[in-house]
């Protein structure tokens, strides 16, 4: 008897434990994606944050050992990253927002492997630092969007993470997590991803998009700490006396904006057929073209337009007077010549710089307006809000990369007039737009080349 009921009690015990074991199996399979991912988005935006420090010191340094280098390796830099990313990497072009758009937006999962895929992901962060190693005016901002909804996207199909809700899920939850761990904002990632990504789908309260923020967050805190993007500061505005400034920053800021989404949109859709035409017999010469135009800007602003732009941005919101008068002009074109050669980077940070370049020329015609460094971040916010048209986004990058809560009011302010006012220059959203170039695209093949240049 006491071996039948120690027989009886195994047999309890190991059905307990296989039905544990079943169930912790379950569990993974539904979970694994939703802690693996955003591991490994946090990590490689880590990665890409200390890679981008890393190019633009070699940039930096062989400038300034080299001062005319730059007219022979911009050039030749410009047209390989173009060659590499058409030959290889189709896809990558450009920041990769449009592209994760367009992935969210087809009712085909099937047919985005040529949009979000570990080959893009991996051959974008290569191009995108190769172009700030040689100075292009780009931000690694866009391309972690797309890097992270391709990492994500690789869970679809496995285990339970099947159909088009469960794709759609993983592509948000990995480009809000890309932007999150990018801007160490996790706010301002779930804000992107209901603002711009998700137009045309719910995104609900309770998603796992929230907890993939959060955790791709955490890694981004852990490595890197707890810093502000372009530090910190505890300037604020008194409504009564700085209502000038704030509509001053709406309008230039929405203006200038404008003028830049527009421009962009016309470098994809709107080429002169000449122009257009060159560019699809010569695209490598166009972006050594493109290479030679900027390289020239630099040499003529002594290198202070090469790279994304975070140091003079941190510079003119720490100190008055810290920019060239030129900077926001040079900045703006370099930062649209560097879109229009196709190569692989984003406008995040260009626009930021941008906008400080201006904001600092406004506080330098008009000192009495409001203090320096507010001036700066309302017209970064303005600026970048016009451009993107997503004004919910700009506010809340702002607050979170500077920690200037207290101008929560103003921010706001300016953010959504400046992308009202830009609606009235270039009314089409430039992301939307621009994923258009995207949308009903299949997977190009060696003997049907695709034209991806100007599809940003």
């Amino acid at each position: 008897m006491r071996k039948i009921a120690s027989t009886i009690a195994n047999m309890q015990q190991s059905a307990r434990f296989q039905q544990f074991k079943n169930r912790l199996k379950g569990f993974w399979h539904q979970s694994s994606a939703w802690i693996l991912g955003p591991i490994c988005v946090g990590l490689i935006a880590v990665g890409l944050a200390c890679g981008s420090e890393w190019a633009n010191n070699i940039n930096q340094s062989l400038v300034r050992a080299f001062p005319l280098a730059p007219l022979v390796f911009m050039p030749a830099g410009f047209a390989l990253l173009a060659y590499l990313g058409q030959r290889f990497v189709a896809g990558s072009q450009g920041s990769g927002i449009p592209q994760t758009i367009a992935a969210i937006n087809t009712t085909n999962g099937d047919k985005t492997n040529h949009l979000l895929s570990i080959r893009i992901a991996i051959g974008k962060s290569l191009l995108m630092l190769g172009g700030l190693s040689i100075g292009a005016s780009i931000g690694r901002e866009g391309p972690t969007v797309q890097i992270g909804a391709s990492i994500m996207n690789s869970f679809h199909g496995r285990w339970f993470l099947q159909g088009e809700k469960s794709r759609r899920n993983l592509i948000l939850a990995g480009a809000a997590a890309g932007i999150a761990a990018a801007f160490n904002a996790p706010l301002a990632g779930i804000m992107f991803a209901i603002e711009e990504l998700n137009k045309k789908y719910t995104l609900s309260g309770n998603s796992k998009t929230l907890a993939t923020v959060i955790l791709s967050g955490f890694i981004s805190l852990v490595l890197l700490g707890n810093y502000t993007y372009f530090g910190s500061t505890d300037v604020s505005l008194d409504w009564r006396t700085s209502a000038g400034a704030i509509i001053l920053c709406s309008v230039i800021g929405g203006i200038a904006g404008g003028i830049f989404s527009r421009l962009m949109i016309a470098t994809a859709f709107h080429m002169p057929k000449p122009v257009e035409a060159f560019i699809q017999k010569r695209g490598l010469w166009f972006a050594a073209g493109c290479g030679l135009i900027l390289a020239i800007i630099g040499l003529a602003t002594d290198g202070a337009i090469f790279g994304a732009g975070y140091h003079p941005t941190r510079m003119t919101l720490e100190s008055t007077n810290a920019l060239p008068w030129y900077f926001g002009i040079a900045k703006f074109t370099a930062t649209l010549v560097s879109s229009a050669s196709g190569i692989a980077g984003g406008i995040f940070a260009p626009s930021l710089a941008v906008g400080a370049g201006i904001g600092d020329n406004l506080s330098t015609l008009l000192p009495n307006l409001a203090p320096h460094s507010a001036v700066v971040l309302l017209m970064m916010a303005a600026y970048l809000s016009a451009v993107t048209r997503d004004p919910m986004t700009s506010f809340i990058i702002m607050m979170e990369m500077t920690g200037s809560h207290q101008m929560l009011l103003p921010l706001m302010t300016v953010s959504v007039a400046a992308s009202t006012m830009s609606k009235f220059i270039s009314p089409a959203p430039l992301y939307q737009k621009m994923s258009e170039k995207f949308m009903g695209l299949t997977e190009p093949t060696p003997t049907t080349p695709v034209r991806l240049t100007n599809a940003r």
